[in-house]
Formats: C-alpha cells, sequence, structure tokens
C-alpha cells in the first residue's frame, strides 16, 4: 500500500483510503469494495451483520403472473435456481423512472446482459445485469429499499 506522492489516480493510497473512511462515516455506510486492474479493497465498519430477511414483492392486481410467482418466492428454491445477488450497498429500484415499466417481471425470460435493476450508490445509478440466462422466478425486494452487499435481489431458474 502506498502512502503518498505519485499515487493519484490509485485507489490503494493511504490517504485516499482515509478519505473513503471518513466518507463511511458521514453518510453511515458499513461496507465499500473497491477494484482497480487486479486488485482489490473492501472496507467494513463495525462487526458481522445479520443479513437482512429477503421482502416479497407485492403482487400488483393487474399482473396475475406476478401474483403466483409472489406467494411462491419464499419456497422457490431448487437445483437450478440462481439468485442474483446485489453487488453493492445502495438503494434499489427495479425501474428505470417512477412512469417506466419494471425492468423485469416474475416469468420474464432473460439473458445475461438484460438489465434487472438500478442501485444507486453515493448519488451514482448503476445498471446491474442480470450475469445469467433463465426465467425471473421471484422478486425478492420492494423498489426503494436499502440493499447490502450480497443482499439477494432475484431467483431465476436456468433451466428454464
Amino acid at each position: 500500500m502506498k502512502t503518498g506522492g505519485d499515487s493519484e489516480g490509485d485507489v490503494f493510497d493511504l490517504e485516499r483510503l482515509r478519505r473513503l473512511i471518513e466518507l463511511m462515516e458521514t453518510h453511515d455506510l458499513s461496507e465499500i469494495d473497491l477494484q482497480q486492474g487486479g486488485e482489490k479493497v473492501r472496507l467494513r465498519r463495525g462487526g458481522e451483520m445479520m443479513a437482512p430477511t429477503p421482502m416479497r414483492m407485492p403482487a400488483p392486481a393487474t399482473a396475475p403472473v406476478a401474483a403466483n410467482a409472489s406467494a411462491a418466492a419464499g419456497s422457490v428454491d431448487g437445483p437450478h435456481i440462481v439468485s442474483i445477488k446485489a453487488p453493492m450497498v445502495g438503494t434499489f429500484y427495479n425501474r428505470p423512472n417512477p412512469q417506466a415499466e419494471t425492468f423485469v417481471k416474475v416469468g420474464q425470460r432473460i439473458s445475461a446482459d438484460t438489465v434487472v435493476c438500478i442501485i444507486e450508490a453515493m448519488k451514482v445509478f448503476n445498471e446491474i445485469p442480470a450475469e445469467i440466462s433463465g426465467q425471473v422466478v421471484a422478486v425478492m425486494i420492494d423498489t426503494e429499499q436499502a440493499v447490502d452487499f450480497g443482499r439477494v435481489l432475484f431467483k431465476v431458474d436456468t433451466s428454464a
């Protein structure tokens, strides 16, 4: 780890890490993950945190497919079920704007490059790709909820 000098763009610069820790304290963040090239650093505050219980998305009255899957969301597991997890801490959004359709719905087929949601972190809106192909079988979180790193957002049947 460098302590100063010519490391202007280096995320591992000691002074830059100190500023990140100050930002964590100021904004009450529990974790920051950084990657530069092949190197990674993860900063965590506090002890081990309990994973939050997944929330079921309420079924809209106009979407009978979502209602069936939402009722089964807690029991959706199996050998071909893969979870799409939050790659960062932030706020989850299931649509690009309040008037738009959701990115994905229960029953919809997705590919690896399908954008499934947006996570806002420090005023930056990050589009999250599925990174897997299959059929969405459950949405595990409501829009505008805070998410932690690794929180399950969607469950996908990769055999479908």
